[in-house]
């Protein structure tokens, strides 16, 4: 019964995200493009305020202890320093986004929207991931 409510609320709370990508345009493929373009600051405000809210929300995280649902003391792990891997993953992200006109979250919230193109660019980015992920221990990081 517990899992059920978690479920229940992950989804709400989804749904609730993509409710507020949507009005307030971060999902918007015109904003989107404003900003590689440097006419607007609207992204970078939200996504600022993304980044602030989340560094906030790890410190909160970290010092809290919490337990997941079986009881054990959950954890964030640091990341190894390895710009270079940063750097030519995020440039990938990046051309991808600027492509596309949409990160992976506004995806979701478009195809949701009407936007039956970004099916395609849905399965692919879950293609790029699972075919990642087959040679990620062939591959030097």
């Amino acid at each position: 019964m517990r899992t059920l409510f978690i479920e229940i609320t992950i989804a709400l709370l989804g749904t609730f995200f993509g409710i507020a990508l949507y009005n307030s345009e971060a999902a918007s493929f015109y904003r989107i493009q404003e900003m590689f373009h440097f006419d607007s600051f609207h992204m970078y405000g939200i996504i600022g305020a993304a980044v602030v809210l989340g560094a906030f929300g790890i410190q909160v995280f970290r010092r809290m202890h919490w337990h997941d649902i079986e009881g054990k003391e959950t954890s964030i792990e640091d990341k190894e320093n390895t710009p270079f891997r940063y750097l030519v993953g995020g440039s990938l992200f990046g051309l991808g986004w600027a492509l596309v006109g949409a990160c992976p979250g506004p995806q979701f919230v478009l195809l949701g929207a009407g936007w039956a193109s970004l099916a395609v660019v849905i399965a692919s980015g879950i293609m790029g991931t699972y075919l990642y992920g087959l040679v990620r221990n062939h591959i030097k990081h």
